[in-house]
């Protein structure tokens, strides 16, 4: 669900997600949202992360801890942190605003209010502090605008669900080396 800054929730729809970035865009129908609750939404205006400078101020917005809206302030502490998990490397917007738990999937945003980043992950450790990271909204863009193209997923009724009409069982190293079968999977039942 979401819930808008006048304290309205609606059901919301993923549209489409990006695991790597940890991006997803959701949606919620306008039909069933209040005119009184379309009146007090905003548009936020994206900057631009690349022109960005080590020292500028910035401006972490989020629900921290779930408590509800909460903004910290900080400044650009460095650009471009690379960080890497499995076999995906990204680079990251780092800020000593303060990102806890609940701020991500925030905005970072600098002086003009523009969106200049989307709230990611803080280091945390008894020997680090204000160390938080941001997905560059240079970044962030281009894979929201193809998320926000996807058509909204809604959970077929049972009747309606689709069916593989197959049963498999994996084969792992071990039954592949017992058994000679190639790994993957093996079609038990039709």
């Amino acid at each position: 669900s979401v819930q808008f800054i006048d304290g309205e929730s609606y059901d919301a729809k993923v549209k489409g997600k990006h695991g790597k970035e940890d991006l997803a865009v959701i949606a919620v129908s306008l039909a069933n949202i209040k005119d009184t609750t379309k009146g007090e939404i905003k548009i936020a205006v994206l900057g631009d992360s690349d022109s960005l400078k080590v020292g500028e101020p910035a401006i972490a917005i989020g629900n921290a801890l779930g408590y509800g809206q909460s903004v910290t302030t900080g400044v650009i502490s460095a650009l471009n942190r690379e960080y890497t998990q499995e076999d995906y490397t990204t680079y990251l917007i780092q800020t000593d605003a303060a990102i806890n738990p609940g701020n991500s999937g925030g905005a970072l945003l600098n002086v003009a209010g523009e969106v200049i980043g989307i709230n990611s992950n803080k280091i945390a450790s008894d020997t680090v502090e204000g160390m938080g990271y941001a997905i560059p909204i240079s970044t962030a863009k281009p894979i929201i605008e193809d998320l926000m193209s996807k058509e909204t997923k809604i959970k077929a009724d049972e009747d309606k669900k689709a069916y593989l009409g197959v049963s498999g069982v994996n084969v792992t190293t071990d039954v592949q080396e017992t058994y000679g079968m190639p790994e993957g999977v093996y079609i038990a039942q039709v």
